[in-house]
């Protein structure tokens, strides 16, 4: 199908077959703001108690730029102790040199994580492009890496046979804005709201649209308003491009194929394909001050990823590699653990859609979770008692397929099903079955 510069023509998309199909997506945020490292770990998007800023005490790393010029913030007094107020920001690009960085270790793990697909930051709010772009020169192949990031990350993703999306902060870009956000409401309407700015970042786009043709344009907070009228020409180039690509929900409220939750902000309409994206902590960029404390323990994660795909969302995970390219251990242990998962259990995640139930509490406490896939469907176990127990489901009734053989048992009991747990350990991963 061809499609025409204008919205009608781009409703008309639809969405194909292998983003819902994928159920697990890889979110890389690396860039300068990789050097300092630095944010206080308060708390998750949308989780701010009442009366605290959370743009003051941001836990965003990548947010570094923003906050250094917020002068009552911890970043300001960090930066202050640590490199001096006369060191700017900029200073970071010299010292941020990715030596021990590989490409390929990271698709490879990637890969094992069981992602389907890798959506890595182009460009962030401070304005550093991770590519060789013709419409700046500051980028990574003129300063600091010295690489094309995108173009090498790009390679070795698509050898491993993964979808490649890409990430692009339309709306925001300090370097156009001297003034700091200070609140959600600068950040739809910053002070670079000027036709140069928004056909920079429209030049931008399709630049990376006909070099990299990936399968997810993913746009940050909105579109500048300047250049809203441009979105149906840069859409229509890109789907005549990218037959197969999907645009996320962050475009000024003109047009996308799916809705986007992250953490604990953004609206889920359960019966339309959606993601769910966050840091393994509370960062999306690399912050040394996360603890252990801070990040998804191995359970949650699985669990996070039962809980989305079983109400028709794809988890989009984040990694915030170290400055000098390598992903810090917390987070790869994570990865593998849930690609190990993904092994005997990835039957009832990949390729299913929502079963007409999502989730049930049985009476010990155990949380059920559904999934379906043609006739048969697939029930998940969580936050099991330790020990023995046994779980009654009802209304389901078929032949049973144990994708975890050492941890339950079942047994139909006319219309139900009957399910004994044992051998379930403190914070055990969750367990399923196939009914057929």
């Amino acid at each position: 199908m061809y499609y025409t510069p204008d919205m009608d023509s781009i409703s008309t998309h639809k969405m194909p077959d292998w983003f819902p199909d994928a159920k697990l997506g890889i979110f890389i945020h690396w860039g300068m703001y990789s050097v300092p490292a630095y944010a206080p770990p308060t708390w998750e998007l949308g989780a701010a108690p009442e009366g605290e800023s959370w743009i003051l005490n941001n836990p965003y790393a990548e947010w570094y730029m923003n906050t250094l010029r917020l002068k009552d913030s911890p970043t300001y007094k960090h930066h202050e102790k640590t490199y001096g107020l006369d060191f700017p920001y900029e200073g970071f690009i010299d010292m941020w040199k990715a030596e021990k960085w590989d490409p390929a270790n990271w698709s490879a793990l990637f890969k094992k994580s069981g992602a389907k697909y890798v959506i890595p930051v182009t460009k962030h709010h401070d304005g550093y492009c991770l590519w060789g772009s013709q419409y700046t020169d500051y980028n990574t192949t003129r300063s600091g890496p010295g690489r094309d990031i995108i173009k090498e990350l790009a390679a070795a993703v698509r050898k491993d046979d993964m979808r490649l999306g890409l990430y692009y902060s339309g709306i925001l870009d300090w370097r156009f804005a001297p003034s700091p956000i200070g609140g959600g409401g600068e950040m739809h309407r910053p002070e670079n709201r000027t036709y140069a700015y928004a056909d920079y970042a429209y030049n931008q786009f399709m630049e990376l649209i006909t070099l990299f043709k990936p399968d997810i344009l993913w746009n940050d907070i909105g579109w500048p308003e300047k250049g809203i009228c441009d979105l149906p020409t840069l859409f229509a180039y890109y789907y005549n491009n990218v037959p197969e690509g999907l645009v996320n929900d962050r475009w000024s409220g003109t047009w996308h194929d799916y809705t986007l939750r992250e953490y604990q902000t953004g609206e889920t309409d359960f019966s339309k394909v959606w993601e769910n994206t966050r840091g393994i902590g509370l960062s999306f960029g690399y912050n040394a001050q996360e603890e252990d404390k801070h990040l998804l323990s191995h359970h949650k994660l699985i669990s996070l990823l039962v809980n989305t795909v079983a109400k028709n969302g794809n988890l989009l995970i984040n990694v915030g590699p170290k400055a000098d390219g390598t992903i810090p251990t917390e987070q790869e242990s994570r990865l593998l653990a849930l690609g190990k998962w993904l092994t005997t259990h990835g039957e009832g995640i990949y390729g299913t859609r929502p079963f007409t139930r999502q989730h049930e509490k049985a009476e010990n406490g155990t949380d059920i979770y559904f999934t379906q896939k043609g006739d048969d469907i697939y029930v998940f176990f969580d936050n099991m008692p330790p020990g023995e127990s046994i779980v009654n489901v009802k209304g389901i009734a078929g032949e049973v397929k144990l994708l975890d053989k050492g941890k339950l048992t079942a047994t139909q009991n006319g219309a139900d099903l009957t399910v004994s747990l044992t051998n379930i350990a403190v914070d055990n991963y969750p367990v399923g079955l196939k009914i057929g």
